[in-house]
């Protein structure tokens, strides 16, 4: 996976009109001294300048902790069964960049992905824009080009002063809230809620995926006369004894109802995006939903990348997804069967908190050093690793490609090796593997 680079080097000239889209990336990482710097102000001078007014589309903004590309894409899939043309925008990226733009459920062409860059290059001026609001506004401008009737986006971070919040959602989704990206954030929930709700709009429709909102969120939800739809509020959610397991999904005010699959993603996230969907296309059938939410695959999500062994990798690196990803491993695990995990991390993350959510999980640890910026070497993962799993001296590779190449060759065919981590171990993971 390719991210940005903090960098304070002067920035490269503006790549020309016939040039590559790797040319025009490594621009984007070089015209802003910091990856990360949150507010909405540089970004909505440029997006006025690139539309006289707002995009002609129903847009949904999902934030949340973990869950959000579920949710995108569950919607992404349903209102493509309605007969809708969807633009999803998602990040970040596994293998490619064009990963994090979608129309119509394919990604953008290079091609059409430059064309939007050279728009917000022209338009921006003098006006710096990180990585990340660069490519917001792209992907804005090839939504507006391609004509799409609903624009899915996904917050990068947090909500408040996130780029994608400088539109007004007709639905605003929160799928989770835990705790992550405290830097930016907060360091307790109340804190990061308040973050996250700032992508509610008075009177506008808004889900909350989980169980329990914070406080913060349900006094914005209040302040602006929304009715906050969350299970148990507005719909009802209760899980079947099958196997695999599903969850039946009823909605209080029409008496609708659906199963909801529980296999592979995140079924509170899945289920509101059907929640969103019933707002969004009342007619759609209860049997197109099912169907969508059944196809749904999402790369890095409990993808199953083989069979004998059986590996499956997975971006959770925080610990609200470790424990999804414990319990998901959990169902799935055969008596007698060893798990053998690769794991790599950056060193912001909570890496004693996550570890410590699968240690019941896994029989043996591989761990990775990631050489990105803020990837963990293996001295201190090992260290970290060994004070939440009681495993002081498990193994550690320069990279995930030996971790991953010396599980798949201990492990037999019946064992399951299971991939997890930041973003960038899944991504070489899965290219060690695919």
């Amino acid at each position: 996976m390719s991210l940005p680079n903090n960098t304070s080097a002067r920035p490269l000239s503006a790549p020309g009109p016939d040039s590559s889209l790797a040319s025009w990336l490594q621009y984007l990482e070089s015209i802003h001294p910091t990856e990360i710097d949150l507010g909405l102000d540089r970004v909505l001078v440029v997006f006025r300048r690139l539309f006289r007014r707002n995009p002609n589309a129903r847009i949904v903004t999902v934030g949340g902790t973990n869950g959000k590309g579920s949710t995108v894409s569950a919607l992404e899939g349903m209102l493509m069964a309605a007969g809708r043309t969807t633009g999803a925008y998602t990040s970040p990226h596994l293998a490619r960049y064009n990963e994090r733009v979608r129309i119509g459920g394919e990604e953008i062409s290079d091609e059409a992905m430059v064309r939007a860059f050279e728009a917000v290059e022209k338009a921006r001026g003098s006006t710096s824009l990180t990585y990340f609001e660069f490519g917001t506004l792209a992907a804005f401008v090839a939504f507006s080009n391609a004509g799409v009737q609903d624009w899915l986006l996904e917050v990068g971070l947090g909500g408040r002063l996130d780029a994608v919040n400088i539109l007004d959602a007709d639905i605003a989704i929160i799928t989770s809230i835990d705790l992550d990206h405290q830097a930016f954030l907060g360091n307790d929930l109340e804190t990061i809620g308040f973050e996250k709700a700032g992508i509610l709009r008075p009177r506008q429709t808004a889900i909350f995926a989980d169980f329990d909102p914070p406080q913060s969120i349900l006094q914005q939800a209040a302040a602006q006369k929304i009715r906050l739809l969350r299970p148990g509020q507005g719909y009802e959610l209760a899980v079947s004894a099958d196997t695999p397991p599903s969850t039946c999904l009823s909605i209080d005010e029409d008496s609708f109802s659906v199963e909801v699959p529980s296999a592979s993603l995140p079924v509170k996230s899945l289920a509101a995006a059907v929640v969103a969907i019933r707002k969004l296309e009342p007619d759609l059938p209860a049997e197109r939903i099912e169907q969508a939410l059944q196809s749904l695959r999402l790369p890095g999500r409990f993808e199953h990348l083989k069979e004998s062994p059986l590996v499956i990798a997975d971006v959770g690196h925080n610990p609200h997804a470790a424990r999804w990803l414990s319990e998901r491993v959990s169902a799935l695990k055969r008596p007698g069967q060893r798990v053998i995990a690769v794991y790599g991390a950056l060193g912001d993350k909570d890496i004693e908190g996550v570890t410590g959510a699968m240690k019941s999980q896994v029989d043996e640890w591989l761990l990775a050093a990631l050489a990105v910026p803020r990837g963990v070497g293996c001295e201190q993962l090992t260290r970290r690793v060994g004070l939440a799993t009681d495993i002081p001296d498990a193994r550690c590779f320069e990279t995930v490609s030996k971790a991953v190449a010396t599980a798949l060759s201990e492990a037999d065919s019946q064992d399951m090796v299971l991939i997890f981590g930041s973003f960038y171990t899944v991504a070489e993971g899965r290219a060690a593997v695919l």
